[in-house]
């Protein structure tokens, strides 16, 4: 199968941004998680990202400049989000990503990870299965123009920094990276998206 086959058949399979938000909502209720591993400890995460995005999807705004930039695009594209349901990163990412997509009239697809496998290993980061992985698709081709994630620029220069001085991620960063993606509201990623979608 080639790569425009696999992107199609999973694009034929994703849901909508509202409909993946349910999904969370109704694992929540009965105190689960998307994906192959069920946990408790991925649970609380769903639980936690479940309260996250819904703070997120009532609070963030656009910047002026961007939603004039949006409003105006006119390509053929759409995105094609890999996630799970107990991604911190990715509950940091997909309402943003949302807002763009309303914005720019582009059709906002989600598909979970561990579903997709195939899919998943084309588009791995530094040799690895990380999400949110943000996948740009020429609707006519159904072929990549460009992709995006697992982290905004910035979080991702934090996370190698740490990476490089201590070899992993430890709990105490997880929290710091938290914390900047609380005061950062958001605009990192707006301002990667947008500059994403002005090179296409």
């Amino acid at each position: 199968m080639n790569l425009a086959e696999i992107i199609k058949q999973a694009a034929s399979n994703a849901i909508s941004y509202l409909e993946y938000r349910k999904l969370v909502e109704d694992h929540v209720i009965n105190q689960t998680n998307t994906g192959d591993q069920i946990t408790e400890a991925l649970a609380e995460y769903t639980k936690l990202n479940h309260q996250r995005m819904r703070r997120l999807d009532k609070t963030l705004k656009l910047l002026p400049e961007s939603q004039e930039f949006l409003e105006k695009f006119d390509k053929d594209v759409y995105f094609l989000v890999i996630t799970e349901s107990w991604c911190g990163d990715a509950a940091h990412a997909m309402p943003m990503i949302n807002k763009v997509a309303v914005a720019a009239q582009i059709n906002y697809k989600v598909v979970l990870r561990d579903k997709n496998p195939k899919l998943m290993d084309e588009f791995l980061t530094n040799g690895n299965r990380a999400i949110a992985k943000l996948i740009l698709i020429d609707a006519k081709t159904n072929l990549p123009v460009a992709t995006w994630g697992p982290r905004p620029t910035k979080a991702t220069a934090l996370v190698a920094a740490e990476k490089a001085a201590k070899g992993s991620l430890s709990p105490e960063f997880k929290q710091e990276l938290q914390t900047w993606y609380n005061k950062d509201k958001g605009k990192d990623i707006e301002n990667d998206l947008v500059e994403m979608l002005q090179r296409v």
